[in-house]
């Protein structure tokens, strides 16, 4: 598979004659986004284990709660850093330059794992990261310009890396899903229109947040207005929508093993709810009004292969695994409240996602 350039991506995505003949708007840069700057762990990383797994057939489990580790797009630390179950950083991507990186909001792997796909709502692009050589090696937008030209993103949200190898991803002020060619660095294929905000997918986006792929080519279509959760085809028929019960501000709705869906409640408190759509009950729900347990903004929800759920609680800095059964907190990365970028610490996770595609066990010298 081709992958272009960096010097040819960023000669196309940083020319500020580009933003200006097509009508975009330079963003000032607060330092709020900022976030810590420049960071890292300081962690000595060992060479990550070649992606051997998959979604079908995972690499083998640990032990306890969680079962893999998990990388973490820290968002106000301008980074992705991976921690394993027992809480060791195994592998770490600064911001090689804020100018180009800076905020990454969410992270997903590739269908086989050896790349990651990250987006940045307030640094208004999306790159691919080589998880081996933990390189940026694709971008695509026009950093610190928001717009609505082919180029142009305005927040954009929850990109994915399709098998095909091209992208898709959900710009939600812009209200559109965009399909992108890699290779080409082209719009292919469009969902809503730019200024155009209602639900009526395909022909109309409203503020969409989440794109989901799902296996056999279909999609989640997450919509915040009135919660809005639609499972849609490729080529743009609506299999159902349905409202997630229960959810003021939906974040990300994704499958899970039995085809219900899990969506979090980006709101203070949190919540996170499993839901069936073809009877719109609530099956399994989380939710604390105050203390330890309550979330604060929680951006991200997955189903864990053992049957726990791992949800970003961003603004209490901490990814947490929760218990099926019992609805009790079981593993905490983060520190409550306290934002920091040594080991231990996040500042604003805001995105994750589970590698089950890399076996860090016997590096790490677990059995």
């Amino acid at each position: 598979m081709h992958i272009w350039p960096i010097a040819a991506a960023f000669s196309l995505l940083a020319s500020a004659a580009l933003a200006a003949d097509s009508g975009g708007k330079h963003v000032t840069v607060t330092p709020e986004m900022q976030g810590a700057g420049l960071v890292s762990s300081g962690v000595t990383l060992l060479a990550p284990p070649p992606a051997t797994g998959s979604a079908a057939a995972p690499v083998p489990a640990w032990a306890g709660p969680l079962p893999y580790p998990i990388v973490i797009a820290d968002r106000r630390n301008n980074r992705l850093i991976e921690i394993a179950p027992d809480k060791r950083v195994v592998w770490e991507f600064p911001s090689p330059d804020l100018a180009i990186y800076r905020g990454n909001d969410d992270v997903f792997f590739s269908h086989d794992g050896k790349s990651l796909m990250v987006n940045e709502e307030d640094n208004y692009d999306i790159h691919i990261i080589d998880y081996a050589n933990r390189e940026l090696v694709w971008s695509y937008g026009e950093p610190d310009t928001k717009g609505h030209a082919s180029t142009q993103f305005n927040f954009p949200d929850d990109a994915h890396l399709l098998p095909d190898g091209n992208v898709v991803t959900a710009d939600i002020r812009n209200c559109r899903i965009l399909f992108i060619n890699r290779e080409k660095l082209e719009v292919t294929g469009q969902w809503g229109k730019a200024g155009k905000c209602r639900h009526d997918p395909p022909r109309y986006i409203n503020l969409a947040n989440g794109i989901t792929p799902l296996a056999g080519g279909d999609f989640l279509l997450t919509e915040i207005p009135d919660a809005w959760i639609t499972r849609i085809t490729r080529a743009g028929k609506v299999v159902w929508s349905v409202k997630a019960p229960h959810i003021k501000y939906p974040s990300d709705a994704y499958p899970t093993r039995d085809g219900q869906v899990i969506v979090a409640d980006y709101s203070k408190p949190g919540r996170v709810v499993i839901f069936d759509p073809k009877t719109k009950k609530v099956t399994w729900e989380y939710s604390v009004n105050d203390g330890e347990g309550m979330l604060n903004h929680s951006s991200l929800a997955l189903e864990l292969p053992n049957g726990n759920v791992i949800v970003n609680d961003d603004w209490r800095n901490r990814v947490l695994v929760i218990d099926r059964q019992t609805k009790q907190i079981v593993w905490q990365y983060g520190a409550t409240d306290t934002a920091g970028h040594l080991p231990g610490f996040l500042f604003y996770p805001d995105g994750m996602d589970i590698d089950v595609y890399h076996d860090w066990k016997p590096a790490l010298g677990v059995k």
